[in-house]
This record gives C-alpha cells, sequence and structure tokens, in this order.
C-alpha cells in the first residue's frame, strides 16, 4: 500500500508546495500595492497641502497689498503720488485716513524728490477736507525741502479745493472744473406728502431743538436761522483757508467766494491756480523726477468683497434724508 500511493504524496507535496508560493505572491503583490498607494496618497497630500498654502499666500497678498511698496535699490529720486478720488467722506474711499497715511508715507521716504496730490473731487465733508488741509501744513513745515503740488484731473470743487488750498501750487488743465467755495445743507420734506397719504408724524423730544430739522415735521424758523448761521461760520473757515494759502497769488472778487466754479484756464487768471500741468509734467519739469510712485492707499480683497454686498446701504440711505457737505 505504502508504494501504491507513494506517488500521490509526491504530487500532494508539489502541490502543497504550489499553493505556498502563490499565497506568498499574492501577499507580496498586495504589499507592494499597498505601499505604491501610501506613496501615491502622500503624493497627493503634499500637492493639495501645497495648493492650499498658495492659495491662502494669495489671499493674503491681496488682503495686505503686499509688494505694493517698492523699494529703490539704486538710491535715485522719485516723485511720490497720492491720488483723491470722488466724494471726501469718513467712510468712503478718499477720507481723511487714507489720504493722510499715503501723504505721511511719501514724505517720510528718502528718496522722495516731490509730492503731488491728484484730485479728483466734487468736495465733501468739510471735517475730513479739513483735517487733510491741517495734516498738509503739517507735513510741509516738517519736510521743508519736499515741495507739495496738487494736480487737478477734471474736478477740484469745494471740499476738494479746500484740501488743494494746502499745497505749495497747484497745477490744472484749461478745462478743469475749480472752485465752488461754498457750504450747503440740503434735505426733504415730506409734510405736504404725509397729509395726502392720512401719515401722522409723532416725534416726542426732550429740548426744544432736538428735533432740529426733521424732514416730517413742519420746518421751524428759528431752527432754519440758526442753521444758516452754523452754514455761515463753516463758510467763513473756507474763506480763510482759501485765503491763507494762495496768499498774494489770489485775485479777490466779488463773486470768488459765492460758490461759483471757473475753468482751469480761469482760475489761474484769478489766483486759485498757478499753472498747467498733468503728473508726469510736473514730475518730470518741476521736480526733474519722472520716476512716480504710488503710495496711494488701494482697497484690499476684502474691502472690495463687502462693498459688492452693499456694506454701505445704511449710509446711503441716511444722507438722502439729510446732507451737510462742501460742494
Amino acid at each position: 500500500m505504502t508504494g501504491k500511493f507513494s506517488w500521490l504524496r509526491k504530487v500532494e507535496t508539489v502541490s502543497d508546495s504550489n499553493d505556498v508560493n502563490w499565497e506568498r505572491k499574492v501577499l507580496e503583490k498586495l504589499a507592494l500595492e499597498a505601499l505604491a498607494e501610501q506613496r501615491r496618497g502622500r503624493r497627493w497630500g503634499i500637492f493639495f497641502k501645497l495648493l492650499g498654502f498658495g492659495y491662502l499666500a494669495v489671499i493674503l497678498g491681496l488682503a495686505l497689498d503686499w509688494g505694493q511698496g517698492d523699494k529703490i535699490a539704486d538710491g535715485s529720486k522719485f516723485t511720490a503720488l497720492v491720488s483723491l478720488n470722488g466724494v471726501i467722506k469718513a467712510r468712503g474711499d478718499a477720507n481723511a485716513e487714507h489720504v493722510i497715511g499715503a501723504l505721511q508715507a511719501a514724505f517720510e521716504d528718502k528718496h522722495t524728490a516731490g509730492v503731488i496730490l491728484r484730485i479728483n473731487s466734487p468736495g465733501g465733508s468739510p471735517v475730513q477736507s479739513g483735517i487733510i488741509n491741517d495734516e498738509m501744513r503739517r507735513l510741509r513745515a516738517k519736510h521743508p525741502t519736499i515741495p507739495l503740488h496738487v494736480v487737478v484731473e477734471d474736478v477740484c470743487a469745494s471740499g476738494g479745493y479746500y484740501v488743494a488750498a494746502a499745497a505749495d501750487k497747484i497745477f490744472v488743465d484749461k478745462a478743469s472744473i475749480v472752485g465752488s467755495i461754498g457750504v450747503l445743507m440740503d434735505g426733504f420734506g415730506f409734510t405736504g406728502t404725509m397729509e395726502k397719504l392720512g401719515v401722522e408724524r409723532r416725534l416726542l423730544t426732550a429740548g426744544e431743538s432736538k428735533g432740529f430739522l426733521d424732514p416730517f415735521s413742519p420746518q421751524n424758523e428759528q431752527h432754519k436761522d440758526h442753521a444758516k448761521q452754523m452754514l455761515g461760520e463753516i463758510h467763513q473757515q473756507f474763506i480763510d483757508v482759501v485765503r491763507k494759502g494762495r496768499g498774494k497769488r489770489l485775485k479777490e472778487t466779488p463773486d470768488m467766494f459765492s460758490g461759483l466754479m471757473w475753468s482751469g484756464a480761469k482760475s489761474i487768471e484769478l489766483g486759485l491756480a498757478d499753472g498747467y500741468g498733468t503728473v508726469d509734467s510736473v514730475a518730470r519739469d518741476v521736480f526733474n523726477a519722472s520716476d512716480v510712485r504710488d503710495f496711494s492707499v488701494k482697497q484690499n480683497f476684502a474691502e472690495k468683497f463687502a462693498k459688492q454686498f452693499g456694506a454701505d446701504m445704511a449710509e446711503g440711505a441716511a444722507n438722502v434724508l439729510t446732507r451737510f457737505t462742501l460742494r
């Protein structure tokens, strides 16, 4: 029996050996595939991490405006540019904080040959305009060797001219709009409309003048006279600033401080401006530094994103009722 089944044992032995080799090969393949999968997973993990860090770096760069202040490697002089565009107001792009910060940075740079404040503004807040004017005078006194000139583009009126009056010189285009040295306070009265609609105004105050110029109440002559007096005071402050800034160059006329506006050509005749010029021509011909570097504060990514969703809608609605501006 032993001899009869010996070949069966040999076959079983060979079969068992093949089974063991097959299992070993499968395990080896599985182990190799697992290692390869781990390597691929690590590579993709590193890739997505780098992609995420790159995305964050771009967002931070946009939010913080990195790299906007180029450094001068060769020590050559340049013209520093600061822009004031649009209506001057505390929560707008043309506000005192932004303009003053840019002016200070421009004056403090040791490579600055001169500073140009480029204005394209119809006016705005007398407070913001006055703050900028005062700081311009302070910077001129602190840095007497660095000239500060204003270059007017389309409009430099009212609050815009309030700011410009603090400069060493004012340059315009012959068709620029300059002047409007006056103050206004405007709003709307809804009393007639409310009566037609059957709406009753219920206003309770502690203080007889607390409802000053309420648009839903009939106009009070005493309040009206007080508002005119206040406007006259601010108007006189405006006139004093212009006279102080322009000095003997100013050729006063009876209607100079009436709120009228003039062309750039006429403003030179009246002494409201000094001559014709653009940013490039002033940098090249006056400062002898044709390289212009922009120090203006720009909106970062977060501010632009917020504005798209109407962050200033409430302020705009409030301004519809009562506005108090230099324009």
